[in-house]
């Protein structure tokens, strides 16, 4: 079953197999006049939290797509989550890393205005680039057919990323860090139901948020700043990546250690 689309109005209570739930706006369009869904075919519908429904499609018009629900399940959050902080980056290599990141599972997705970012959001820019990579997320998501649909945030400073570094487990992508991810202590344990601690000392629920920086890297005053507030620098490997394929890479690492995969 290939098709899948989302409805955030969808409510679980709505929802008992046998319930007939419409979809309207763009998603309607879309599946009639792109997909060409028609009655009688079976598709998926979720609401971006969780819920996941499967069933017979009983009317299919450009202005409201109909379906009898024949299963619904609701899907728990991932805990710990992982959010990708991207930095900014010229070309449309900031939106490869989120499209990727959006498949391989990824939580949240938090936009950087890091120092040595080319690409800059300012002024009408701010809201434009934050619903362009939501857009972005929101298909990958209809793409990989996930029940949860990540939240992309405000654009955020260094500043800010430094704030959030004492309330997460924050890593920072540093091709010069001694460490590896690999090596990271605790990973597989916060990967475990529960709210115990691991033996580094970090709550099981604590979320964890990867910094990728921009073409140039992360400036040394950016990595002064973040490492003081907490946030832990490592690396991937020997050679270094780009930043369209940084988190994507280390998101994959993740969802092994985690038992995701």
């Amino acid at each position: 079953m290939a098709h899948f689309f989302l409805d955030e109005s969808l409510r679980p209570e709505d929802c008992a197999p046998g319930a007939v739930v419409s979809v309207g706006g763009s998603e309607a369009k879309h599946a009639v006049t792109v997909s060409r869904i028609r009655p009688g075919e079976q598709l998926q519908l979720g609401n971006g939290a969780g819920l996941m429904l499967r069933g017979t499609v009983v009317s299919a018009a450009a202005a409201e797509l109909t379906l009898e629900v024949a299963e619904a399940t609701v899907t728990a959050a991932p805990s710990p989550r992982i959010r990708l902080v991207q930095a900014l980056a010229k070309g449309d290599r900031d939106e490869l890393a989120i499209q990727a990141a959006t498949e391989l599972g990824v939580d949240g997705v938090i936009p950087w205005a890091a120092a040595r970012s080319v690409s800059r959001w300012e002024g009408a820019k701010v809201a434009k680039g934050r619903e362009r990579w939501a857009s972005i997320v929101r298909e990958a998501t209809k793409q990989s057919i996930r029940p949860w649909l990540p939240e992309v945030s405000e654009l955020a400073s260094t500043k800010q990323l430094a704030s959030l570094a004492g309330s997460t487990r924050m890593l920072l992508l540093e091709p010069t860090a001694s460490a590896r991810l690999t090596e990271v202590a605790g990973l597989r344990a916060a990967g475990n139901a529960g709210s115990t601690r691991t033996d580094s000392g970090t709550d099981s629920g604590t979320d964890i948020i990867l910094v990728v920086g921009p073409e140039g890297g992360i400036a040394p005053s950016e990595l002064a700043l973040l490492d003081q507030a907490g946030a832990v620098a490592v690396r991937l490997g020997e050679t270094v990546l780009r930043t369209s394929t940084a988190g994507p890479a280390a998101l994959a690492i993740l969802n092994q250690a985690l038992g995701r995969w």
